[in-house]
């Protein structure tokens, strides 16, 4: 008989949330710590390499840990509706959530920058999804205004409940390793999650002295307001949901990064895809691009010489599925090649 209930209960004692909050959940959480020895041979070895992989969450991203907090205070509050601006995982989670909970979800994304299979989601489960003639930026300002005005609960990770739900991740990774890592690597877009993880990682600590992360935040080279020092009005890259030009967070990243002893950094989209390639022809596990930041970070910072990595024992975030963002890989491939149906041609085709 399955008794895992989700994040809510698992972590109950632990999570900040108000009495009147009514559990909404899809099971989420308990995602796997996958070591990933071969990467980390090829990325020059002498360390402990894990892989924390959050696409198996139940809409197939991390943000189904904040989500199923966020959606759970509101419907204790008799929330009707949610709203979200979204790159594409906040909208799929909020849309499940809201199923979930019989709640209305609307959710605005930037036009034309969102992966088709994270529209996809938010359709399937029946959300309300507006195109926004501008950026990410510009979508959640709009969302921040309409919830000032209007009986409408914000689900962004500026709500407090979503940090609350992500900061789980951290404890699960505790949990396993019995301590903290000695980094964590992670893609940083809005910056809710590197928030989150710190945050996560002190309160474990001061319980059960768990030791304490350096984190090494990443951001996509053509979105890295937090690397540049200023915001980025037009920010471009192939990870899209790092696509963030405005992270609402962006303040307390850099100070958890700072606290911690890390540091935050950008990569190429050529390094995000490079490494999006060897994660799964190496270890078989197939992320979204955005998901291969924190990896991508790593290995660059190695192949610099900034970074040694000997000895220490290393935990990647990779946030969402391939699935969520399919066309990336479906859009270089080769024509699969066709045989006649005998067995000759199958013999000549892969023993030649």
């Amino acid at each position: 008989m399955q008794n895992y209930q989700g994040v809510l209960h698992r972590y109950q004692g632990l999570l900040n949330l108000p009495a009147h909050t009514r559990p909404v959940t899809l099971l989420e959480g308990d995602t796997p710590l996958i070591p990933t020895r071969r990467l980390a041979e090829q990325l020059g070895g002498g360390f402990e390499l894990f892989v924390k992989f959050e696409g198996l969450n139940p809409t197939g991203s991390f943000k189904d840990r904040g989500m199923t907090s966020a959606v759970s205070e509101a419907a204790g509050r008799d929330v009707r509706t949610i709203i979200c601006a979204s790159t594409g995982n906040t909208a799929a989670s909020a849309a499940a959530y809201a199923a979930r909970a019989g709640m209305r979800a609307v959710v605005l994304i930037p036009q034309g920058k969102v992966a088709a299979g994270k529209l996809a989601g938010a359709l399937a489960y029946g959300a309300q999804v507006i195109q926004v003639d501008g950026s990410f930026d510009d979508a959640l300002g709009l969302v921040v205004q309409i919830t000032h005005k209007s009986p409408i609960c914000l689900v962004n990770s500026l709500n407090p409940y979503r940090i609350e739900g992500q900061k789980s991740a951290a404890f699960e990774i505790c949990d396993v390793l019995r301590a903290a890592p000695d980094w964590l690597c992670l893609p940083v877009g809005n910056a809710g999650n590197i928030t989150a993880y710190w945050a996560g990682f002190k309160q474990y600590h001061d319980l059960k002295s768990s030791g304490l992360p350096c984190l090494l935040g990443v951001q996509a080279a053509g979105a890295a307001p937090l690397v540049l020092g200023h915001p980025v009005d037009k920010p471009e890259t192939v990870a899209t949901a790092i696509r963030i030009g405005r992270p609402a967070r962006g303040e307390q990243a850099l100070q958890a990064a700072e606290e911690s002893g890390g540091r935050i950094i950008a990569v190429t989209d050529d390094e995000i895809l490079e490494m999006q390639r060897a994660l799964a022809h190496l270890e078989g596990l197939w992320v979204e691009p955005a998901s291969a930041a924190g990896l991508a970070g790593l290995a660059h910072e190695i192949s610099a010489g900034h970074f040694k990595a000997g000895g220490k024992r290393i935990v990647a975030i990779c946030t969402g599925h391939g699935l969520k963002d399919p066309d990336i890989i479906t859009k270089e491939m080769t024509k699969p090649q066709v045989v006649p149906p005998r067995l000759e041609a199958l013999e000549e085709a892969i023993l030649k």
